[in-house]
Protein backbone atom coordinates (compact mmCIF):
# COMPACT_ATOMS: atom_id res chain seq x y z
CA UNK A 1 0.00 0.00 0.00
CA UNK A 2 1.23 3.70 -0.85
CA UNK A 3 2.36 6.01 2.10
CA UNK A 4 -0.85 7.92 1.18
CA UNK A 5 -3.05 4.94 1.95
CA UNK A 6 -1.54 4.03 5.23
CA UNK A 7 -1.84 7.74 6.21
CA UNK A 8 -5.31 7.94 5.04
CA UNK A 9 -6.44 4.76 7.05
CA UNK A 10 -3.99 6.14 10.21
CA UNK A 11 -6.43 9.33 9.86
CA UNK A 12 -9.93 7.18 9.88
CA UNK A 13 -8.60 5.51 13.16
CA UNK A 14 -7.40 8.76 15.05
CA UNK A 15 -10.06 10.81 14.32
CA UNK A 16 -12.48 8.01 16.14
CA UNK A 17 -10.38 7.98 19.25
CA UNK A 18 -11.95 10.75 21.29
CA UNK A 19 -12.16 8.51 24.55
CA UNK A 20 -9.57 9.07 27.41
CA UNK A 21 -9.17 4.96 28.45
CA UNK A 22 -6.02 3.69 28.34
CA UNK A 23 -6.54 1.34 25.81
CA UNK A 24 -7.25 3.87 23.53
CA UNK A 25 -4.52 5.78 23.86
CA UNK A 26 -1.93 3.41 23.80
CA UNK A 27 -3.45 2.42 20.29
CA UNK A 28 -3.40 6.04 19.99
CA UNK A 29 0.52 5.95 20.86
CA UNK A 30 1.25 3.27 18.30
CA UNK A 31 -0.40 4.77 15.14
CA UNK A 32 1.50 8.03 15.74
CA UNK A 33 4.94 6.03 16.31
CA UNK A 34 3.57 4.17 12.77
CA UNK A 35 3.27 8.12 11.21
CA UNK A 36 6.59 9.07 12.54
CA UNK A 37 8.09 6.27 10.44
CA UNK A 38 6.38 7.40 7.14
CA UNK A 39 7.78 9.63 4.76
CA UNK A 40 5.23 12.02 4.71
CA UNK A 41 5.64 14.89 2.27
CA UNK A 42 3.77 18.23 1.99
CA UNK A 43 1.55 16.76 -0.78
CA UNK A 44 0.28 14.32 1.35
CA UNK A 45 -0.23 16.40 4.40
CA UNK A 46 -2.56 18.71 1.94
CA UNK A 47 -4.55 15.61 0.72
CA UNK A 48 -5.11 13.88 4.30
CA UNK A 49 -5.27 16.59 6.38
CA UNK A 50 -3.39 13.85 8.96
CA UNK A 51 -2.09 17.38 10.17
CA UNK A 52 -5.35 18.54 11.53
CA UNK A 53 -6.54 15.01 13.09
CA UNK A 54 -2.97 14.92 14.94
CA UNK A 55 -3.77 18.54 16.43
CA UNK A 56 -6.99 17.21 17.50
CA UNK A 57 -6.38 14.63 18.93
CA UNK A 58 -3.67 16.09 21.03
CA UNK A 59 -6.03 18.64 22.35
CA UNK A 60 -8.74 15.77 23.71
CA UNK A 61 -5.46 13.75 24.82
CA UNK A 62 -4.68 13.64 28.26
CA UNK A 63 -1.79 11.07 28.09
CA UNK A 64 1.35 12.71 28.06
CA UNK A 65 2.95 10.57 25.34
CA UNK A 66 0.12 11.07 23.33
CA UNK A 67 0.47 14.41 23.74
CA UNK A 68 3.75 14.75 23.48
CA UNK A 69 4.36 12.89 20.10
CA UNK A 70 1.19 14.75 18.57
CA UNK A 71 3.54 17.76 19.03
CA UNK A 72 6.61 16.35 17.88
CA UNK A 73 4.75 15.26 14.72
CA UNK A 74 3.48 18.78 14.26
CA UNK A 75 6.04 20.36 14.74
CA UNK A 76 8.07 18.49 12.17
CA UNK A 77 5.09 19.03 9.28
CA UNK A 78 5.22 22.72 9.87
CA UNK A 79 8.94 22.80 8.21
CA UNK A 80 7.44 21.40 5.26
CA UNK A 81 5.14 24.69 4.87
CA UNK A 82 8.39 26.97 6.07
CA UNK A 83 10.58 25.53 3.70
CA UNK A 84 8.27 26.13 0.99
CA UNK A 85 8.50 29.48 -0.57
CA UNK A 86 4.96 30.70 -2.09
CA UNK A 87 5.12 31.07 -5.66
CA UNK A 88 4.84 35.07 -7.24
CA UNK A 89 2.59 33.40 -9.97
CA UNK A 90 0.59 31.27 -7.87
CA UNK A 91 -3.20 32.87 -7.86
CA UNK A 92 -2.80 33.61 -3.35
CA UNK A 93 0.70 35.72 -3.88
CA UNK A 94 -1.12 37.45 -7.07
CA UNK A 95 -4.40 38.10 -4.91
CA UNK A 96 -1.97 39.50 -2.43
CA UNK A 97 -0.27 41.52 -4.12
CA UNK A 98 -3.06 42.88 -5.95
CA UNK A 99 -4.96 43.53 -2.71
CA UNK A 100 -1.92 45.47 -1.01
CA UNK A 101 -1.36 47.63 -4.32
CA UNK A 102 -4.83 48.19 -4.94
CA UNK A 103 -5.05 49.09 -1.23
CA UNK A 104 -1.90 50.89 -1.48
CA UNK A 105 -3.28 52.91 -4.59
CA UNK A 106 -6.96 53.52 -3.21
CA UNK A 107 -5.27 55.65 0.08
CA UNK A 108 -2.80 57.41 -1.91
CA UNK A 109 -5.88 58.03 -4.76
CA UNK A 110 -8.11 59.20 -1.80
CA UNK A 111 -5.12 61.47 0.15
CA UNK A 112 -4.37 62.79 -3.81
CA UNK A 113 -8.22 63.66 -4.37
CA UNK A 114 -8.71 65.32 -1.13
CA UNK A 115 -5.39 67.33 -1.80
CA UNK A 116 -6.48 68.29 -4.66
CA UNK A 117 -9.82 69.40 -3.46
CA UNK A 118 -8.85 71.32 -0.84
CA UNK A 119 -6.26 73.20 -3.75
CA UNK A 120 -9.43 73.35 -5.86
CA UNK A 121 -11.11 75.47 -3.25
CA UNK A 122 -7.90 77.49 -2.72
CA UNK A 123 -7.50 78.27 -6.22
CA UNK A 124 -11.38 78.75 -6.92
CA UNK A 125 -11.64 81.33 -3.97
CA UNK A 126 -8.64 83.21 -5.06
CA UNK A 127 -9.57 83.07 -8.88
CA UNK A 128 -13.14 84.27 -7.26
CA UNK A 129 -11.53 87.46 -5.71
CA UNK A 130 -9.11 87.99 -8.69
CA UNK A 131 -11.54 88.28 -11.18
CA UNK A 132 -13.46 90.84 -9.68
CA UNK A 133 -10.27 93.12 -10.01
CA UNK A 134 -8.60 94.74 -13.38
CA UNK A 135 -6.71 92.15 -16.08
CA UNK A 136 -3.65 94.39 -15.33
CA UNK A 137 -3.56 93.07 -11.32
CA UNK A 138 -0.94 90.32 -10.57
CA UNK A 139 -1.76 90.34 -6.35
CA UNK A 140 -1.46 86.70 -5.31
CA UNK A 141 -1.60 88.14 -1.60
CA UNK A 142 -4.94 86.48 -0.37
CA UNK A 143 -5.05 89.09 2.54
CA UNK A 144 -4.53 92.05 0.24
CA UNK A 145 -6.80 90.70 -2.22
CA UNK A 146 -9.90 89.83 0.60
CA UNK A 147 -9.37 93.66 1.73
CA UNK A 148 -9.23 94.71 -1.86
CA UNK A 149 -12.48 93.27 -2.11
CA UNK A 150 -14.06 94.56 1.01
CA UNK A 151 -12.93 98.10 -0.21
CA UNK A 152 -14.66 97.61 -3.72
CA UNK A 153 -17.77 96.27 -2.15
CA UNK A 154 -18.07 99.28 0.10
CA UNK A 155 -17.50 102.04 -2.57
CA UNK A 156 -20.23 100.10 -4.97
CA UNK A 157 -22.14 100.72 -1.86
CA UNK A 158 -23.86 103.58 -2.79
CA UNK A 159 -25.18 102.66 -6.43
CA UNK A 160 -24.03 103.09 -9.97
CA UNK A 161 -20.72 105.08 -10.56
CA UNK A 162 -21.05 108.35 -12.01
CA UNK A 163 -19.43 108.52 -15.76
CA UNK A 164 -15.97 108.82 -16.76
CA UNK A 165 -14.55 107.67 -13.13
CA UNK A 166 -12.84 104.69 -12.42
CA UNK A 167 -14.08 101.32 -11.41
CA UNK A 168 -14.65 100.32 -7.59
CA UNK A 169 -12.48 97.78 -8.54
CA UNK A 170 -9.48 99.96 -9.35
CA UNK A 171 -10.52 102.48 -6.78
CA UNK A 172 -10.16 100.07 -3.97
CA UNK A 173 -6.69 98.95 -5.80
CA UNK A 174 -5.44 101.95 -5.46
CA UNK A 175 -6.49 102.82 -2.19
CA UNK A 176 -5.11 99.52 -0.43
CA UNK A 177 -1.84 100.09 -2.63
CA UNK A 178 -1.53 103.48 -0.74
CA UNK A 179 -2.33 101.98 2.99
CA UNK A 180 -0.39 98.88 2.11
CA UNK A 181 2.79 100.86 1.04
CA UNK A 182 2.56 102.87 4.88
CA UNK A 183 3.08 99.68 6.67
CA UNK A 184 4.93 97.54 4.30
CA UNK A 185 2.81 94.29 5.87
CA UNK A 186 -0.05 93.12 6.49
CA UNK A 187 -0.22 92.67 10.47
CA UNK A 188 -3.09 94.37 12.60
CA UNK A 189 -1.83 98.23 11.96
CA UNK A 190 -3.09 97.17 8.22
CA UNK A 191 -5.67 95.83 8.44
CA UNK A 192 -7.79 98.09 11.39
CA UNK A 193 -6.58 101.04 8.81
CA UNK A 194 -8.65 99.07 5.79
CA UNK A 195 -11.33 98.47 8.11
CA UNK A 196 -11.65 101.86 9.03
CA UNK A 197 -11.45 102.91 5.92
CA UNK A 198 -14.40 100.29 4.63
CA UNK A 199 -16.58 101.27 7.56
CA UNK A 200 -16.87 105.40 6.54
CA UNK A 201 -17.50 104.74 2.98
CA UNK A 202 -20.37 102.32 3.63
CA UNK A 203 -21.51 105.06 6.12
CA UNK A 204 -24.97 105.63 4.70
CA UNK A 205 -24.82 108.85 7.35
CA UNK A 206 -21.52 110.32 5.70
CA UNK A 207 -22.40 109.67 1.52
CA UNK A 208 -20.26 112.71 1.46
CA UNK A 209 -16.71 111.26 1.79
CA UNK A 210 -17.28 107.90 -0.94
CA UNK A 211 -18.72 110.65 -3.18
CA UNK A 212 -15.59 112.74 -2.97
CA UNK A 213 -13.22 110.01 -3.23
CA UNK A 214 -14.89 108.68 -6.56
CA UNK A 215 -15.14 112.59 -8.07
CA UNK A 216 -11.34 112.55 -7.14
CA UNK A 217 -11.71 115.07 -4.50
CA UNK A 218 -10.07 112.64 -2.26
CA UNK A 219 -7.41 111.01 -3.45
CA UNK A 220 -6.34 107.74 -2.27
CA UNK A 221 -3.22 108.82 -0.67
CA UNK A 222 -4.94 110.84 1.39
CA UNK A 223 -7.95 109.10 1.91
CA UNK A 224 -5.35 106.18 3.37
CA UNK A 225 -3.86 108.16 6.06
CA UNK A 226 -7.23 110.51 7.28
CA UNK A 227 -7.94 110.33 10.62
CA UNK A 228 -11.55 108.98 11.79
CA UNK A 229 -12.04 113.19 12.41
CA UNK A 230 -11.12 113.59 9.03
CA UNK A 231 -13.19 110.78 7.42
CA UNK A 232 -16.50 112.13 9.81
CA UNK A 233 -19.83 113.39 8.17
CA UNK A 234 -20.73 117.23 8.18
CA UNK A 235 -23.34 116.63 10.80
CA UNK A 236 -20.76 114.71 12.68
CA UNK A 237 -18.56 117.50 12.38
CA UNK A 238 -20.93 119.97 13.67
CA UNK A 239 -22.10 117.79 16.98
CA UNK A 240 -18.46 117.02 17.49
CA UNK A 241 -17.53 120.60 17.46
CA UNK A 242 -20.20 121.74 19.48
CA UNK A 243 -19.26 118.94 22.22
CA UNK A 244 -15.99 121.00 22.09
CA UNK A 245 -17.07 124.07 22.80
CA UNK A 246 -19.06 122.97 25.68
CA UNK A 247 -15.94 121.29 27.01
CA UNK A 248 -14.03 124.58 26.54
CA UNK A 249 -16.96 126.80 28.30
CA UNK A 250 -17.09 124.43 31.00
CA UNK A 251 -13.59 123.70 31.79
CA UNK A 252 -13.43 128.22 31.39
CA UNK A 253 -16.20 128.41 34.04
CA UNK A 254 -14.13 125.82 36.40
CA UNK A 255 -10.91 128.00 36.05
CA UNK A 256 -12.87 131.72 36.02
CA UNK A 257 -15.55 130.83 38.42
CA UNK A 258 -15.14 132.52 42.13
CA UNK A 259 -17.05 133.43 44.87
CA UNK A 260 -19.41 135.93 44.46
CA UNK A 261 -19.92 138.60 47.67
CA UNK A 262 -21.28 141.97 48.09
CA UNK A 263 -18.89 142.96 50.38
CA UNK A 264 -16.75 144.25 47.50
CA UNK A 265 -17.59 147.50 45.79
CA UNK A 266 -16.30 148.02 42.14
CA UNK A 267 -14.47 151.25 41.49
CA UNK A 268 -16.01 151.97 38.30
CA UNK A 269 -19.82 151.42 38.52
CA UNK A 270 -19.44 151.67 42.51
CA UNK A 271 -22.02 148.90 42.75
CA UNK A 272 -21.41 145.82 45.15
CA UNK A 273 -21.70 142.90 42.70
CA UNK A 274 -18.83 141.37 42.17
CA UNK A 275 -16.76 137.61 42.40
CA UNK A 276 -13.44 137.06 43.44
CA UNK A 277 -10.55 134.14 42.98
CA UNK A 278 -7.58 133.43 45.62
CA UNK A 279 -4.51 132.38 43.72
CA UNK A 280 -0.94 131.34 45.29
CA UNK A 281 1.03 133.27 42.67
CA UNK A 282 3.91 133.97 45.23
CA UNK A 283 5.50 131.86 47.77
CA UNK A 284 4.32 129.62 50.14
CA UNK A 285 4.76 131.79 53.06
CA UNK A 286 3.28 134.50 52.02
CA UNK A 287 -0.85 135.12 51.76
CA UNK A 288 -2.11 134.16 48.53
CA UNK A 289 -3.34 137.07 46.00
CA UNK A 290 -7.80 137.62 45.45
CA UNK A 291 -8.45 138.85 41.79
CA UNK A 292 -11.64 140.27 41.92
CA UNK A 293 -14.82 140.93 38.72
CA UNK A 294 -17.27 143.13 38.81
CA UNK A 295 -20.29 141.17 37.74
CA UNK A 296 -22.05 144.58 36.34
CA UNK A 297 -19.31 146.32 34.33
CA UNK A 298 -16.93 143.07 33.72
CA UNK A 299 -13.79 145.55 35.52
CA UNK A 300 -11.00 143.71 37.02
CA UNK A 301 -8.77 144.46 39.68
CA UNK A 302 -6.58 143.30 42.33
CA UNK A 303 -6.97 143.12 46.02
CA UNK A 304 -4.17 143.38 48.08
Amino acid sequence: MSVEGDVMRIQKKLSKMSSSDGESQEQALDLLKTLQTLNINLEILTKTRIGMTVNELRKCSKDDEVISLSKTLIKNWKKFLANTPASKDSPSSQTSTSSKSSSKSSSSTQKKSTSDSKREDKDKDRNKIQSSFPASSTMTDAVRLKCREMLATAIKLGGEMPEGCNTPEELAEELEECIYLEFKNTDNRYKNRVRSRVANLKDAKNPTLRTNFIAGAITAQKLAKMTPEEMASDEMKKLRDKFVKEAINDAQLATVQGTQTDLLKCGKCRKRNCTYNQIQTRSADEPMTTFVLCNECGHRWKFC
